[in-house]
């Protein structure tokens, strides 16, 4: 089956894991060109900018939008698409590439990934849940995969600031750096109206499975399960709290007595002084009420 041409509207963050793929913007616009569709490049000087100019031409019309970065470009896509028809496609090239892991889209390989979308244009998106985030003066966000708010956020913004090293090694150092002064946090969760209290090192709200670049922080989530993930750390001596986490690569780290999850189609997570991240980018201060949207984004990415 070969799909008919289509018009595609390609983003690209130019600064995507600091440059180091500056030229995958060229190459995925090309391979898509010469599968004979129409495409239209974005590339701007900001994220902002790039966000509207992809806005734009989707307004005109566009059989799919392809983002080409990190968890930060499918953010921007999520938050575009979600609840329309429109598909989205990633070819990952940023740091993290969380999203594109969980859903089964090639990391590290550009050419596998380009292959891997084209299959899915001519066969179809696969349909997928999101999270819908209401902040405290009512303003909405969308993630594809996971929001953190406590231990990981701290780290995810010390990560973003740093210039290297390039890659997950970041988030490692960045943790590492963060550990030393942190202190565990007292939260208030409610997930489908039951009350829990708590005081540990992160929570998380998962729609797919990994964070900073590879940690599985919650193996068994499903994008299409209508269901959401909530993974809570309790509190932990630094130690203790380095000796378990190289098992998080691996998703073994759920029978640590304070590693639990619960799963949920609502749920409110509240703190003082905890900003939120989702996808990479900032949210913003706690509370925050989250909520699974079966169904929301159509994606352009293998069926697991």
């Amino acid at each position: 089956m070969t799909t008919r041409p289509q018009r595609l509207v390609v983003a690209v963050n130019p600064s995507a894991s600091f440059g180091a793929g500056g030229g995958t913007g060229d190459e995925v616009a090309g391979a898509l060109a010469a599968a004979g569709h129409d495409v239209v490049t974005l590339s701007e000087s900001g994220f902002d900018e790039l966000r509207a100019a992809s806005a734009a031409e989707l307004a005109r019309g566009a059989d799919a939008l392809i983002v080409v970065g990190g968890d930060g470009m499918a953010s921007l896509g999520a938050n575009l698409l979600a609840g329309t028809p429109t598909p989205l496609g990633i070819v990952p090239s940023g740091t993290g590439n969380d999203v594109a892991r969980g859903l089964g889209i090639p990391v590290g390989n550009t050419e596998a990934a380009l292959r891997m979308l084209l299959a899915a244009l001519d066969h179809g998106p696969r349909v997928i849940d999101a999270g819908r985030v209401t902040r405290a003066d009512g303003s909405t966000v969308w993630f594809a995969g996971v929001l953190s708010a406590g231990f990981d956020a701290i780290v995810n913004d010390r990560a973003n600031r740093m210039r290297w090293p390039r890659g997950p090694r970041r988030y490692t150092l960045a943790m590492v750096a963060e550990l030393l002064r942190f202190k565990p946090i007292s939260y208030r969760l409610t997930v489908d109206g039951v009350v829990r209290e708590t005081r540990g090192m992160l929570v998380s709200v998962a729609n797919g499975t990994s964070i900073g670049g590879g940690m599985l922080i919650t193996p068994d989530a499903r994008f299409d399960d209508g269901l959401l993930d909530v993974f809570v750390v309790g509190s932990l001596s630094r130690l203790e709290f380095i000796r378990i986490f190289p098992s998080v690569f691996a998703g073994r780290h759920l029978g640590h007595p304070a590693v639990s999850i619960v799963r949920g189609r609502s749920i409110r997570v509240e703190a003082d002084a905890v900003v939120a991240y989702a996808d990479g980018e900032r949210v913003g201060p706690l509370p925050l009420d989250v909520e699974v949207v079966p169904g929301a984004l159509r994606l352009l990415a293998p069926i697991l």
